[in-house]
């Protein structure tokens, strides 16, 4: 079997990352070798890989879906916005410049698309079936003659494309006809049919309508997915991120002891790797929220600055929202703060910044004694080491170099030699993303939150981030297998588009 399939989206936020990471766990059950693959993902969640390569947090996930380790093959293009105008352009898993959006779509994603297509044909010469996800749209006619992850790279590599829709938005029939009827006919070709996706209610009652959707474009559905809480993956984009919903949309369980712990985030501007917060969201009596004024901050039991892809641009925003004064006082009295990454950075005495922002020097906020300078090369690793007393690892994305002149270390190798980090009081920085996801590690930190800020608090002993996330992924892979046409879906994987399906006027524009 050399089978592949593009996951394609009516919308953004359609569901295409979820599908694919289901469709994925769902074949692997079967015994198939499959890989995930994105050709070009724009987002400020990332991951780094064993090799040292930054791709998108959504294919990782997608790869542990797979049961295998994550490379920069499945994510050969990633676009980390630095603003409204530009992105940094990550190439094979390392920065290769900025680029603006004109510069990129006026010719600098076409000359992407020979790796792009290496890195496909990479993978399908080494699995049974390379399942890849869209990107936006397929129909976004003005930039269809550059488009290099939708029907750019299913024409070129013959994928079938499902179409999927969500849904719960409303005026799915519609967007499911626009969509093929603004490709061209040799994109409509490719397109087999479509996945419902959020359903609630009765499905016999939206039958007739995929009937007549039948009727009119000659393609069939493939399944209808329930609407599930809390089954969405690694989100792409943070500036989407609701100010003011928690991070996940499942039932906060209940507290082992007597008090909740609330955690609140703020939500800086270019936020990256949010996600690092889902570990505290998933403990029993931990509700974590993100918030954007200083009077948020005042009851909740734990701060925490995130990573960010505009270190000084968040600095300056914190200031103006009046977050920077509430963060020094909660420092000053000894009130739990953390600071991740970008927010470790603010958090210290200086930056020096001729990279990113090439604002020169700022003074950070000076709760913590350390002097950041932002190097041209992108730090990128998978460090391990010890805190609290107990192991934890994470991984590292930062041009910022951190000299720490004081305080406490943070975490330490072995032998007791500083890694990463600093601590003074109550205020912790670190450099490293995903170290809550370490099970001992963030149970002993939250152990040391809660006695600083008196809570009645007590970390679950037998919550595992693991096997959480490995619980969510089968799940995903349950809603494929009990709700899609999976016979259906398998011959579409492993013999493509079927042949004759009708062109629906008018087509893609001159």
């Amino acid at each position: 079997m050399n089978g592949g399939l593009l996951v394609a989206g009516t919308t953004s936020d359609a569901g295409k990352s979820v599908v694919t990471a289901g469709i994925c766990r769902w074949l692997v059950r079967q015994g198939v070798k499959v890989a995930p693959f994105k050709a070009q993902n724009m987002s400020l969640n990332s991951f780094v890989t064993r090799e040292g390569a930054e791709i998108g947090r959504a294919q990782a996930m997608q790869a542990q879906a797979c049961r295998i380790e994550p490379t920069a093959l499945m994510n050969p293009v990633l676009l980390k916005p630095g603003g409204e105008q530009s992105s940094q352009v990550v190439l094979l898993g390392r920065p290769v410049g900025e680029m603006s959006a004109r510069g990129y779509h006026g010719g600098g994603q076409q000359r992407l698309l020979s790796t792009v297509l290496d890195c496909l044909a990479e993978l399908r010469g080494t699995y049974d079936a390379v399942i890849c996800e869209g990107a936006g749209s397929p129909a976004e006619i003005n930039l269809r003659r550059t488009d290099i992850v939708n029907m750019g790279i299913a024409r070129n590599a013959r994928l079938p494309v499902l179409v999927v829709g969500d849904i719960d938005r409303g005026g799915v029939f519609a967007s499911f006809f626009g969509t093929v009827a603004l490709l061209s006919p040799e994109d409509q070709e490719l397109i087999a049919g479509f996945l419902v996706n959020k359903f609630r209610g009765d499905v016999s009652l939206l039958e007739p309508g995929l009937e007549m959707l039948h009727g009119l474009t000659g393609r069939r559905a493939y399944g209808v997915l329930p609407f599930r809480h809390g089954l969405g993956i690694d989100e792409e984009d943070g500036l989407r991120v609701s100010l003011r919903g928690t991070v996940r949309e499942s039932t906060v369980a209940p507290p082992v002891g007597a008090d909740v712990l609330r955690v609140a985030v703020c939500a800086i501007p270019l936020m990256s790797n949010f996600t690092d917060v889902d570990a505290l969201a998933a403990e029993p009596g931990v509700v974590v929220r993100f918030v954007d004024r200083p009077e948020e901050l005042a009851d909740a039991d734990l701060a925490v600055v995130p990573g960010t892809r505009g270190t000084v641009r968040a600095l300056q925003w914190l200031r103006e929202r009046g977050l920077a004064d509430a963060l020094v006082r909660r420092a000053a009295e000894g009130r739990p703060v953390l600071g991740i990454c970008g927010g470790f950075q603010i958090l210290g005495e200086h930056i020096e910044d001729e990279v990113e922002s090439r604002a020169g020097a700022v003074d950070g906020l000076g709760v913590l004694p350390v002097r950041v300078r932002f190097a041209r090369e992108k730090t990128l690793t998978r460090p391990v080491g010890e805190a609290l007393g107990e192991p934890v690892e994470g991984y590292e994305i930062h041009h910022g170099v951190a000299e720490v002149t004081g305080g406490d270390g943070f975490i330490s190798d072995d032998k007791g030699h500083s890694l990463d980090g600093c601590r003074v009081g109550q205020t912790w920085g670190t450099h490293w993303h995903g170290s809550l996801e370490s099970d001992g590690f963030r149970r002993a930190f939250l152990r040391e939150v809660a006695a600083a800020a008196g809570r009645r608090f007590v970390p679950a002993p037998d919550t595992s981030f693991a096997a959480l996330r490995e619980e969510q992924l089968d799940r995903l892979g349950d809603l494929i297998e009990q709700h899609a046409d999976t016979d259906a879906l398998w011959r579409l994987i492993e013999s493509g588009a079927p042949q004759g399906l009708p062109f629906i006027p008018p087509g893609a524009p001159a």
